[in-house]
């Protein structure tokens, strides 16, 4: 069955511009410039997966997310300014599934959107014998499942984006080795989409913060400066 996406930006350019690229890539596509008409209308029929401006009148991004949150689970990513790391971290914590910074490159929302369907898929398909799943990866107190994309550290659930999951189950592939930013960045975006090497030091951060919110000592995520970071199992 091909997958609907649906839109929700104030800005019609925006809304515009995206539902053709993904249309492209074979998509199917809803669009909403209103929150409270898009609210009523992913109520009533879910999309399998949406995409919110954060920073819009009336209802925004957030308060869309909340009340969405009360009906149903949809997968969704928000779009942010590069300044609003606390409407992004307020965001996850509501269970949004990942967040793409404006200006955003159209080939990267694309790859996020096809990873968290990939990754929701998973999460409903029933365990089949005839087709293993991923090994998980096991690294000292850390647990990573990436064929259901769950994390546990000491035994507790963690919640990452996709990115986050991405850079993480690189450097703990092999624990030691040093992965510099644009090793990083190869595993965690596509190769032909730009980035700023510093979007990585901002994940890890953000990787710090969640692990120390389950176990305040947290230190497996090494920084080498000038030279990258490294896992360093227990």
């Amino acid at each position: 069955m091909t997958p609907t996406i649906a839109l929700v930006d104030d800005d019609k350019n925006i809304l515009t511009s995206v539902s053709i690229a993904l249309q492209a890539e074979g998509f199917l596509t809803r669009l909403y410039s209103d929150p409270e008409a898009a609210l009523k209308a992913l109520i009533d029929n879910p999309a399998d997966l949406a995409v919110f401006d954060i920073k819009m009148p009336g209802m925004d991004g957030l308060e869309l997310l909340r009340r969405l949150r009360e009906k149903n689970h949809m997968p969704v990513i928000f779009l942010t300014s590069k300044t609003d790391e606390l409407d992004e971290a307020l965001g996850l914590a509501m269970g949004a599934d990942d967040y793409i910074a404006k200006p955003f490159s159209q080939r990267l929302l694309i790859a996020r959107i096809r990873a968290i369907l990939r990754r929701s898929e998973a999460n409903r398909m029933p365990e089949s014998a005839d087709e293993p799943a991923a090994d998980p990866i096991v690294r000292g107190r850390l647990e990573m499942d990436p064929a259901r994309h769950r994390v546990k550290w000491t035994g507790q659930d963690v919640t990452l984006t996709v990115t986050e999951f991405l850079i993480l189950e690189t450097l703990a592939m092999r624990p030691g080795v040093v992965k510099n930013r644009n090793q990083l960045m190869d595993a965690a975006y596509q190769d032909d989409v730009y980035v700023d090497d510093r979007t990585i030091d901002s994940h890890i951060k953000r990787l710090r913060r969640k692990f120390r919110e389950v176990d305040p000592e947290f230190n497996a995520i090494d920084t080498l400066y000038g030279a990258g970071y490294r896992f360093s199992e227990e």
